[in-house]
């Protein structure tokens, strides 16, 4: 049952591109919903509302689930959870703007959209092809993850935490404007207590931390497996290291590419082909696994 939302999922999410298929049209609308309840001022006050916030539509999507008992219809509604949790519209964007600004050798236009989507994602500096890697991790093979070992909810939690951490807090007025994809730029949304969003991002590391070395072992199966291993065995023991410099560390060794510094596309071109392998490789796992009926 996972294995077909899953391909359902990931053929549609390409095609289904309206705001009406988008995470932060729903995020944005949920929301608005509280702010209908006068409740916004105490949401971001300590991580126990903001969890809170979290744990209503996961364990919503849960009972609702659960109160299906067509195997059909459970799977039509498990899939539409999953489309919306899948993929990022605005970096997809995002790269095609970057790969057209290369081909016409504008490279200060390229930088621009680097740096506007290491913005949009609240992401510290990387290089674009590295921010790739992360992102396909975070909005397409960790939801694969989370919807595989804990269904629909599961999936819709973690998109909730990485939508969360991606906030940013402004230094004078506390407080975030605007999304990114779905765009409700006219309203200044809640009052952020910077304290608790630095605890949401502590809480998506250590969901992170088992998943991303696991994704990362798959990056050295579809790349170059006796580069990597090294690299990878010593992320295994360094605890305190942050989960996308796991992942990209791994990716890169995983990757044989010399980077041309007069062609920005090199390197990012070289890392999305790998991002993709790695994905189709955990999907074929999990496929086999499912095959094997030790997931379902």
């Amino acid at each position: 049952m996972s294995l077909i939302s899953l391909l359902i999922a990931l053929a549609a999410e390409r095609y289904l591109s309206s705001p009406a298929w988008q995470f932060n049209s729903f995020y944005n609308g949920y929301i608005n919903l509280i702010k209908q309840m006068n409740i916004t001022d105490s949401l971001w006050k300590s991580p126990l509302s903001t969890l809170v916030f979290i744990a209503v539509p996961v364990v919503g999507s849960y009972f609702l689930l659960g109160l299906v008992d067509d195997s059909f219809l459970h799977i039509i509604i498990s899939t539409l959870i999953l489309i919306v949790c899948f993929g990022c519209v605005n970096t997809r964007e995002r790269y095609k703007q970057y790969l057209m600004s290369a081909l016409r050798g504008e490279a200060t236009t390229c930088e621009l959209h680097h740096a506007q989507l290491l913005q949009d994602k609240n992401i510290e500096q990387m290089g674009f092809g590295q921010v790739l890697v992360w992102l396909n991790y975070r909005y397409f093979i960790a939801i694969m993850i989370f919807f595989v070992l804990f269904g629909a909810p599961g999936a819709l939690f973690y998109r909730l935490l990485t939508r969360i951490s991606e906030i940013k807090v402004s230094e004078d007025s506390k407080e975030e404007n605007g999304v990114d994809e779905g765009r409700v730029g006219e309203d200044k949304v809640e009052k952020i207590n910077e304290d608790v969003i630095e605890q949401i991002r502590l809480w998506l590391s250590w969901v992170d931390w088992i998943p991303v070395r696991i994704v990362a072992f798959g990056y050295m199966l579809v790349g170059h497996f006796s580069k990597a291993m090294p690299v990878w065995l010593e992320s295994i023991f360094e605890f305190n290291k942050v989960p996308h410099q796991v992942l990209i560390d791994v990716a890169e060794k995983s990757e044989d590419f010399m980077v041309d510094k007069e062609d920005c596309t090199s390197e990012a071109c070289l890392l999305v082909q790998l991002a993709k392998k790695a994905l189709l490789l955990w999907l074929s796992v999990i496929a086999l696994l499912v095959i094997m009926g030790v997931l379902q």
